[in-house]
């Protein structure tokens, strides 16, 4: 278990055992990525308010959960999932059809991991990109990538099969590389030449990372 990963678990359990402070580790250590998750299912203005549901359910049941630190974020992320939908219902709105895996067969065998992916879209506009992409996609690619899932508990959360939601998540990398690709068109650092074949090197880059990346793990 990595360094980040035993902390939380830690104060997961120490959560449960009453403690305060560490419930305030885990909140903000799992808030950021769990509203950037949220803000994929429900507009941003309501994001923060059914976030906030989601974590007085969090605090509320905790003693029940059993698990580690990737345990937990599955678990959270499953509430916040619901909490949204009972939003959406509540004022009528339909949350979008997710695609299927009929192509999943015809994925490249190699892939760079999701944090190579998060940090070669570039975080800064990550998220602005997602929120562009069909609510499936978007959903498997902030799973993975940003709250941390492997490909089975992303599932899980989802009630989808596995090969789906990595089907899912490649459509998603592979379309925000190409948002990124576009969004660079013209883009150049001072000093570098405004046009010709060098112009978005960064961005070609992406799209070549992006077409090969996320396996289940």
């Amino acid at each position: 278990m990595q360094g980040d990963d035993a902390e939380l678990t830690a104060a997961v359990r120490a959560a449960q055992g009453g403690d305060e402070g560490a419930f305030r580790t885990v909140y903000r250590t799992v808030h950021p990525r769990l509203l950037g998750y949220v803000r994929t299912l429900v507009s941003d203005p309501d994001a923060e308010d059914v976030a906030s549901e989601a974590w007085l359910q969090i605090a509320r049941d905790i003693g029940r959960f059993s698990g580690d630190a990737d345990r937990f974020r599955g678990w959270a992320a499953r509430i916040a999932r619901n909490r949204a939908l009972d939003h959406l219902r509540t004022r009528g709105r339909r949350p979008a059809i997710g695609g299927d895996e009929s192509d999943l067969a015809v994925l490249p065998a190699g892939a760079d991991t999701a944090d190579e992916a998060l940090e070669a879209l570039g975080t800064g506009r990550t998220m602005a990109l997602i929120s562009r992409l069909p609510q499936d996609q978007a959903e498997a690619v902030v799973l993975r990538v940003v709250v941390g899932l492997d490909a089975k508990s992303a599932a899980d959360v989802l009630g989808k099969r596995s090969g789906a939601v990595r089907t899912a998540a490649h459509r998603g990398l592979r379309k925000l590389a190409q948002m990124l690709d576009e969004s660079s068109e013209g883009f150049t650092e001072p000093g570098e030449p405004s046009h010709g074949p060098d112009a978005s090197p960064s961005a070609r880059g992406v799209t070549h990372k992006a077409s090969r990346t996320l396996r289940e793990t």
